[in-house]
């Protein structure tokens, strides 16, 4: 009798990582490098090879790679540990549409939020506001 499909070995789309590491220690692009693997492995991905730039360029070597690499048949994508490493703002604009230009998926595994991170502000009878020892009502009624 033949092993079940979950228990066989299946390749997923192919994708291919992107790095972007100026000034980064080789802990760093070792954990950046195993994150890309495990998104990967998680989501049924075949990570098919990383390509990482030590300098940022519109046209470095690295994404020059990474664009010739994005042609072959079957390629589903570029995974990145988060927007950040397209480049600053203006090369990451240019990078990203080429990349869709080609048809390939663009995975961000941490996604940003543009500008600063929201703050909390305290609602009028929100719990900054609550006297200790008062609880709201759904509160009661769940432990009731």
């Amino acid at each position: 009798m033949e092993p079940l499909t979950e228990h066989r070995r299946v390749s997923g789309p192919v994708v291919y990582g992107f790095l972007r590491l100026v000034n980064v220690s080789r802990a760093r692009e070792a954990a950046l490098k195993r994150s890309l693997a495990e998104y990967c492995r998680q989501h049924e991905l075949s990570l098919s090879g990383v390509f990482t730039e030590r300098v940022t360029t519109v046209n470095s070597a690295a994404f020059t790679g990474l664009m010739d690499a994005l042609d072959v048949p079957g390629t589903y994508g570029v995974v990145l540990p988060s927007a950040s490493h397209l480049g600053p703002r203006a090369i990451a604009a240019a990078r990203g549409k080429r990349i869709a230009a080609t048809g390939a998926r663009l995975l961000v595994i941490r996604k940003e939020l543009p500008g600063p991170a929201p703050r909390r502000r305290p609602s009028h009878g929100g719990s900054e506001t609550r006297q200790r020892g008062q609880r709201s009502a759904s509160a009661l009624e769940a432990e009731s």
